[in-house]
């Protein structure tokens, strides 16, 4: 949590840190700005002391929505800082970095680097700034293991009531996508139609989906998946859009809508086979829930999440699928880790890999995702499942948002003969 901050920079040695870009679609600023809308800011902590924003004076009622100390820019004299640079704009925008730390009293030691923003100014704006003040050693970190990962890792009830709230939000779209996949009238060779008579095409309900979601008022920033048949078995196939939606083919629904600006994501899985399912498919399909729901029942609070990767290997290697255990980048049976963490990234800690340190637990106030499956693309199919829980205070672990398991979706307008 926020509150984690000052001794997480403490343990990582950083006496400081800056965050540089936009809020929206930034995670490090926007946890700390509260998804306030302000465009090419930047944030400064010291260590022990609060945050910072420097931000532009047409967007001060935005920059003031954070609540944090504010510092405008026209603070600091460009037109001076340009002649000083020689017209510079890189060494402009380090000499005005150099008054920012200088007004924070940061004038030495480590400050970790956040945010996103373009690259080639970041650099050369740092490359600049650390020959004008050598006794500052600015420290990169790891992505997944970051101190503002680590923050992010446990949520407070009210970053929980946000992912709940996406949580409602994507069941709904994803009941409307069933509702108008089973309405559709099926032409004799089991391809569904649309209503002036013409296939429907994963283009099609991609299309349904994307207007669902913006006009329940969310964005879907990382894309989402609704594939069938042979790309359903390879995991992150969004789905060729020219595919036609057919009878009896397995369909994989992945869905991880986030609120609009970049705030918080919920992720969300569910397998259907339209009309019918292939005895092998509905065999396969049963195996995922039936791990699915062992995993649930045996969820213990403070324990690595690796542990139940490992658990969900043993189960499918046990019904003679390949898996990470024993295979090196499987691309057939269960290809991926079980899970991880959900928040204003898509994945953030805890992750589940078989190689994650043991430090990545099921901690109360851990927001994460359950989703085995496996994946046949040659066979023409591929399934999974998956919810998002919160494990709560008490330890209990809450599905965050209930939507049936229901494979085979019966077609209103179709008998089986």
């Amino acid at each position: 949590m926020k509150s984690e901050l000052d001794t997480l920079m403490q343990a990582r040695n950083l006496d400081a840190f800056i965050v540089f870009g936009n809020a929206d679609y930034n995670p490090p600023m926007t946890y700390l700005t509260g998804c306030s809308h302000v465009s090419h800011a930047t944030l400064m902590k010291k260590r022990g002391e609060e945050a910072t924003l420097f931000f532009g004076d047409m967007e001060r009622d935005e920059a003031a929505k954070s609540g944090l100390k504010l510092i405008p820019y026209s603070k600091y004299d460009m037109n001076d800082l340009f002649k000083k640079s020689n017209r510079d704009g890189l060494l402009a925008g380090a000499l005005r970095c150099e008054l920012m730390l200088k007004d924070l009293g940061i004038v030495s030691g480590r400050v970790g680097i956040y945010g996103n923003y373009d690259l080639s100014s970041i650099f050369g704006i740092l490359s600049h700034l650390q020959k004008i003040m050598p006794q500052i050693e600015f420290v990169g970190e790891a992505r997944e293991d970051s101190i503002f990962m680590r923050a992010m890792e446990t949520k407070d009830e009210t970053e929980v009531n946000r992912i709940r709230q996406m949580g409602k939000l994507t069941t709904e779209v994803v009941a409307a996508t069933a509702e108008f996949l089973t309405a559709c009238d099926v032409r004799t060779d089991e391809v569904l139609l649309k209503e002036d008579g013409s296939p429907l095409t994963v283009a099609d309900v991609h299309a349904k989906i994307r207007l669902w979601v913006a006009e329940r008022g969310a964005e879907l920033p990382s894309g989402f998946i609704f594939s069938i048949g042979r790309d359903a078995g390879v995991p992150h196939s969004i789905g060729n859009p020219t595919d036609r939606v057919k009878l009896g083919q397995t369909i994989v629904f992945d869905i991880y809508p986030a609120e609009a600006g970049g705030g918080y994501y919920y992720d969300f899985t569910r397998t259907w086979s339209l009309g019918y399912a292939t005895p092998e498919a509905q065999e396969l399909f049963d195996q995922v829930k039936e791990i699915y729901d062992l995993l649930s029942a045996n969820f213990e609070v403070n324990f690595p999440f690796k542990n139940y990767q490992q658990r969900a290997c043993e189960y499918f290697e046990s019904k003679e699928h390949q898996t990470p255990l024993h295979t090196k980048a499987p691309v057939e049976g269960y290809v991926h880790s079980l899970g991880h963490g959900v928040g204003l990234n898509i994945h953030e800690r805890p992750f589940s890999g078989l190689m994650t340190g043991a430090d990545q637990r099921l901690t109360p106030g851990v927001v994460f995702t359950s989703e085995p499956g496996l994946y046949y693309p040659e066979k023409g199919m591929g399934f999974r499942i998956e919810d998002t829980l919160w494990v709560r205070p008490d330890g209990k672990m809450e599905v965050l948002a209930e939507y049936p398991y229901d494979f085979v979706l019966p077609m209103k307008k179709w008998k089986q003969s």
